[in-house]
């Protein structure tokens, strides 16, 4: 994530939406909810699952930011999906001395 804030500092419009549902994404599948279920085997093909899409979704971003590719439908609908933090800044994940 901190790559993505380096390489855009200072988007806006569907470029920064883009990024902040990076963020989003990127928070979600670290959530501490999926290891636990896991180890604890409960629901766990739940755990898997919503871990494996909040990466995939991370990665898809990822391409898509890297080959100016931005789907807005797609987009659309995981914003709506996974909308927790709706003010989030995606800068946040800048890295200290920006060159990482």
């Amino acid at each position: 994530m901190s790559e993505l804030v380096d390489r855009f500092p200072n988007e806006s419009g569907l470029r920064q939406r883009t990024l902040n549902q990076a963020a989003r994404e990127l928070l979600l599948s670290q959530a501490s909810d999926w290891p636990f279920i896991i180890k604890n085997d409960t629901v766990v093909s739940y755990a898997r699952s919503r871990l494996r899409s909040h990466i995939g979704n991370f990665n898809r971003i990822y391409e898509d930011l890297r080959w100016n590719t931005i789907n807005t439908k797609w987009l659309s609908k995981i914003e709506r999906q996974n909308n927790l933090f709706k003010d989030i800044n995606y800068r946040v994940f800048a890295s200290s001395d920006g060159s990482e």
